[in-house]
């Protein structure tokens, strides 16, 4: 399952900078998690970094991209292959 940030997200700027996949990103009023790139950190670290951080716990699981940890695994390898560069 990808994650999402919730309108009581108070733009506070310390989420972003700790997602390992670039997934989120400040939108047109609130930060924003593309579901293609969130891993919920899994092949990075045990639990999702920007839930740790946040001030406010509006982070919460969306519930539009349910995945299993095996399919959020299978995302990070894809989007590891894809941002190593090319020989």
């Amino acid at each position: 399952m990808a994650l999402m940030i919730t309108d009581e997200c108070i733009n506070c700027d310390v989420c972003e900078p700790e997602c390992p996949n670039q997934a989120i990103f400040l939108g047109p009023e609130i930060y924003q998690i593309d579901p293609n790139k969130c891993t919920e950190c899994v092949g990075h670290f045990d639990e999702p970094q920007c839930v740790q951080v946040c001030p406010v716990a509006c982070i919460p699981v969306n519930p539009s991209f349910v995945e299993n940890r095996e399919t959020l695994f299978q995302k990070y390898l894809r989007l590891k292959a894809s941002s190593e560069p090319q020989r």
